[in-house]
């Protein structure tokens, strides 16, 4: 097991192979669209048929219990004991309070801002790696994180909403930017259990202890409109909510996070206003201004210099 483990820390900074690379980035491509779209559908939800909190219990219950599901059918692996306290910090910080801010900042903000403050989590990796882990990325990476985090603080500075405004869209952009930071702890947090252990075997227990949490939000459900109506939308929406972000994309997470690691995992939220802002336009929950154009190419090319980065820093740290 201790040399399992040091083969997964030190697979952040080893370059993955042709094959785990393009499986790895399939797998979090997929996530991203699942994460992407549930920012306008949450959106669609609050205030009419649900509340943040009622969505986060919907999210983390819901989720545990597919996963707890899944588990009888599958075969799973006993945690190590120094394991736990990732799961266990992983679930309450970076599950819990990560979709509850989330879904908290739906509430105030429009979806296509908030889609693209949520592609900070580079920029905080790679900071907790620096801090933490004694990483050095190289210069093309702190190049990279800065032009993207440019392009971030033009929506939080000047994007002030593009339809389905909230009520207070500066309060909105700063949660969201609390939730990208516990989203950014959860992928440093469990990478290395993520290569230990099949994905069913962790995250039944991460959403597990989310879900501790979010039972403190039930009372939430009392006058929430969704069951006040025959619309069958809402319902499609929640479930989609529940199976689609919840369920598949986590389990895509843990499978992108043992193959490429947390960094390149990360670098996918740059793609997450595209996919966002395409639903949120499709739903006629917003429409993109000139200046929110302006900051997703920043954000684009922030990726693509971080990722040429990353990908030069790991090739010569292999030779």
């Amino acid at each position: 097991m201790e040399n399992t483990q040091q083969t997964a820390v030190g697979s952040s900074s080893q370059r993955p192979s042709v094959g785990a690379f393009i499986l790895g980035s399939s797998f979090i491509l997929i996530a991203t669209i699942f994460w992407g779209v549930n920012i306008p559908v949450v959106k669609a939800l609050i205030p009419k048929y649900m509340t943040a909190d009622s969505i986060t219990v919907s999210r983390l219950i819901g989720g545990a219990a597919l996963f707890w599901i899944v588990s009888l059918f599958v075969k799973t692996e006993k945690i190590a004991r120094n394991d736990w306290w990732r799961l266990i910090v992983g679930g309450a910080v970076g599950l819990f309070a990560f979709i509850y801010l989330l879904n908290l900042s739906m509430k105030f903000a429009n979806p296509i801002d908030v889609s693209i403050i949520m592609t900070l989590p580079p920029a905080f990796v790679i900071l907790i790696g620096v801090m933490f882990q004694h990483r050095r990325p190289g210069a093309l990476e702190y190049i990279g994180v800065a032009v993207g985090f440019i392009g971030a603080l033009v929506v939080i500075i000047y994007g002030n909403g593009s339809g389905a405004k909230g009520s207070n869209e500066l309060l909105g952009d700063l949660i969201a930017l609390a939730s990208a930071v516990c989203y950014s702890i959860y992928l440093v947090i469990t990478e290395r259990p993520s290569h230990t252990y099949h994905p069913v075997s962790m995250l039944r227990w991460t959403f597990l202890f989310a879900s501790i949490p979010a039972l403190f939000l039930l009372g939430s459900f009392n006058h929430i409109g969704l069951f006040h109506t025959a619309d069958a939308t809402p319902w499609i929406e929640i479930g989609f909510i529940v199976l689609g972000p919840s369920f598949l994309a986590y389990f895509f997470l843990s499978g992108a996070l043992k193959r490429i690691g947390s960094e390149l995992v990360s670098l996918y939220q740059y793609l997450l206003p595209v996919f966002a802002t395409i639903a949120a336009v499709i739903m006629g929950l917003g429409h993109v201004k000139f200046i929110q154009v302006i900051a997703m190419l920043l954000i684009v090319a922030g990726m693509a210099l971080t990722n040429i980065g990353k990908r030069k820093r790991t090739k010569n740290v292999k030779k």
